[in-house]
């Protein structure tokens, strides 16, 4: 598994990036509409977890499939989590490798792009726990081709971190089975948004929280000339819709 940046340093990034995150983040909603059109579930649910809800925009959806459910989100951004409280029947601010749940208490597991912050064994095996037995597990999260040519740009003048370790689908799989689940299912496709500078990429990733990248990360502003070199490197990567940001998305998918 890659190394997870600390909780800290993600939780502040997040809050900070609360009031621009609905504006900014594209790709993690049409994310979020994947995982759900790809869940074939026909169970009729009275009680589903959004592990990692970040803004709520995943509780809309869900709300609008099983009307019914009562939602708990969890989030560990209290800001993040402020703005969810609208659509939530719940909301509690905790870690989703630590759920503050009983043992067997919702028939299904949600989260939308969390798990790459996190420690997918520790997550996997909480959502075992408080699943119901024959419970459903729906999660996306982003593979190692993700951001790859940020990080090909940028070692063009370092070798520090620029985006976050990403792990691959068998280690989301193999987390999963180790926890106990059965049928797992994956899905792997690459989702891709384009800006039409370097400048404006970098800061769409700001504005949803996601530059903490952990240890080796560079500490200083880039010189003028370092950032020219980083910009002709991207440039390469132009296409007639402008510079790719590229997301390797998988969803997974598992019963209790």
């Amino acid at each position: 598994m890659p190394p997870v940046p600390a909780r800290r340093r993600v939780r502040e990034s997040f809050d900070r990036a609360a009031a621009s995150y609905d504006e900014a983040a594209i790709v993690q909603r049409r994310v979020c509409q994947l995982l759900l059109d790809q869940f074939r579930s026909s169970a009729m649910p009275d009680s589903i977890l959004d592990a990692g809800c970040g803004t709520g925009y995943g509780i809309g959806l869900l709300r609008q499939r099983w009307p019914a459910a009562e939602i708990l989100a969890i989030d560990f951004a209290p800001a993040m989590l402020a703005a969810a409280r609208q659509g939530a029947d719940l909301c509690i601010a905790a870690d989703i490798e630590a759920l503050p749940c009983r043992d067997a208490s919702c028939n299904i597991w949600w989260s939308n792009l969390t798990v790459q912050w996190c420690d997918p064994v520790a997550v996997c095996r909480e959502a075992h726990r408080v699943l119901r037995p024959h419970g459903e597990l729906a999660l996306s999260t982003l593979g190692p081709a993700t951001f790859a040519e940020l990080r090909e740009s940028f070692a063009s003048i370092d070798q520090h971190r620029h985006t976050i370790g990403f792990s691959e689908p068998e280690a989301i799989a193999a987390a999963l089975r180790h926890a106990g689940f059965a049928g797992v299912r994956l899905h792997r496709q690459t989702v891709s948004q384009h800006y039409p500078d370097l400048a404006s990429l970098l800061r769409a990733v700001k504005d949803i929280g996601a530059n903490s990248v952990g240890d080796g990360a560079r500490s200083g502003m880039l010189g003028r000339r370092a950032w020219q070199s980083v910009q002709a490197a991207y440039e390469r990567h132009r296409t007639s819709d402008g510079l790719p940001a590229r997301y390797d998305v998988i969803l997974a998918y598992a019963k209790k």
